[in-house]
């Protein structure tokens, strides 16, 4: 089991690290997504190799519990937001590692319009400017489950309550009326 003060490694880097294509796709992943190193990369990567891995391995099984098992890998999934409830196997085995990275808190509060870039996304959930139903979130790689995402929002005490931009927004639909 181990020491649980030494703790492991989360994420495998590439077989292949100095490979033209693998260094293009991860520095556009880098890009796209505003991460701060290729770890986070590499620790989803790893994440969604360890999905996939499962997915094969119920394969071998024998079709009873080889349903069972298929059932409760679909139902986690469909929690964290990668697959829908009636998803099969195939659907678990196609998954790629922008998948997880869609479901990172930077990536949706950018994608629900909290923050103008990815990287102001990024700030405002370091400084402890998000909140996700009142608690505060300060890592920006923790994975919104689904149900979740609707309980994003600004922490009550942040300044960024009355948001700048936000403000903006109201300014202009008065002056447009």
């Amino acid at each position: 089991m181990g020491d649980p003060r030494k703790s492991r490694k989360k994420w495998e880097g590439p077989s292949m690290p100095w490979d033209k294509v693998t260094l293009s796709h991860e520095q556009e992943l880098l890009v796209k997504y505003g991460l701060r190193n290729k770890r986070e990369i590499w620790r989803s990567r790893t994440l969604i190799k360890n999905f996939r891995h499962q997915a094969r391995s119920l394969l071998a099984l024998p079709p009873t519990e080889r349903a069972v098992r298929e059932k409760t890998l679909i139902a986690r999934l469909s929690r964290m937001g990668l697959v829908k409830e009636e998803s099969t196997i195939d659907d678990v085995l196609s998954l790629k590692e922008e998948n997880l990275l869609e479901r990172r808190l930077q990536t949706v509060v950018f994608k629900k319009g909290l923050a103008k870039t990815i990287y102001q996304a990024r700030q405002l959930i370091v400084h402890g400017h998000i909140a996700l139903g009142g608690q505060r979130i300060t890592s920006p790689g923790y994975i919104v489950k689904a149900n979740e995402e609707e309980l994003l929002d600004y922490y009550p005490i942040s300044p960024f309550k009355e948001h700048p931009i936000s403000a903006e927004d109201k300014r202009e639909g008065d002056v447009e009326r």
